[in-house]
């Protein structure tokens, strides 16, 4: 999973070499840390399932903002193309 979010930091470098890696790391993976901010506020929703396995406990029922491509796209871009430093 997180290896695409990776892929378009190394992907945004060659557009914007000025801007630090660690920048263009964060901003795709900022959707993965709104996600429990979405799911409280009933943007996506999960459903709790037994399961074997005690991570494997959540049924995904609806997410259709974290996993978007624009979602994962659309702060990277905009970071890479603000060159400015990251102040978080």
């Amino acid at each position: 999973m997180f290896i695409g979010h990776y892929a378009l930091g190394f992907a945004a470098k060659r557009v914007a070499p000025g801007t630090s890696l660690g920048t263009l790391f964060v901003a795709p993976t900022l959707a993965d840390l709104l996600w429990p901010v979405f799911l409280l506020l009933g943007w996506e929703r999960v459903a709790l399932t037994p399961a074997t396995d005690p991570f494997l406990n959540l049924t995904f029922a609806s997410y259709p903002t974290c996993s978007r491509c624009s979602t994962s796209c659309g702060p990277a871009t905009a970071r890479a193309r603000s060159r400015s430093p990251c102040s978080w």
